[in-house]
């Protein structure tokens, strides 16, 4: 009998611990690798990678600074563990395939993920998703995907990201205002 307990006891750990892995395993991002033969196809492309050593730099140096804004910044990126942008702008109407950009929408719609942003335009055939993943009641991701008939751009930002804090920002520094009522 005390064998049985042991082994459900270690089932019933061995369930947690998985179910804990699973959920940390959840990943903000985006596999921007099926968008790489664009770069072949478009007249101009930036490639934004920001991340590891580089992102952690970018941290310090906002938090030396003095200045009340760019500490408020520090503060508002310092759970950030990536942003990547990818823009790729196109001589001619429709010279890429929708389906490859309709992918990474609907790779954004797996679990985990909320649509928070849906816009279609007919001028330029224009599509706008923004969508967010939550680890509890921080933000841990975001994706933006812009699609038009002679551009796409996709962005993708990992970590908690302190929504008050960019509200406070907004307004500044090129940060389009952002209204957030407070209770």
């Amino acid at each position: 009998m005390k064998l049985s307990n042991r082994l459900l006891n270690f089932l019933l750990f061995a369930f947690m611990a998985f179910s804990a892995i699973a959920a940390n395993a959840q990943d903000a991002r985006i596999q921007f690798e099926r968008l790489d033969y664009l770069e072949t196809k478009a007249r101009d492309v930036v490639e934004v990678n920001l991340d590891g050593k580089m992102l952690e730099l970018a941290k310090r140096a906002l938090a030396k600074s003095n200045a009340q804004n760019t500490k408020k910044i520090s503060d508002a990126i310092s759970g950030l563990k990536g942003v990547y942008v990818r823009v790729y702008n196109f001589e001619n109407e429709n010279e890429y395939n929708v389906a490859d950009i309709d992918g990474i929408r609907a790779s954004l719609q797996s679990p985990g993920w909320e649509k928070l942003v849906n816009v279609r335009s007919k001028k330029n055939n224009q599509k706008v998703d923004v969508y967010t993943m939550f680890s509890g009641d921080l933000m841990s991701g975001l994706g933006v995907v812009v699609s038009e008939s002679k551009s796409v751009a996709v962005i993708n930002v990992i970590g908690t990201i302190d929504i008050e804090s960019l509200a406070e920002l907004s307004g500044k520094f090129n940060i389009p205002k952002i209204d957030i009522e407070k209770e």
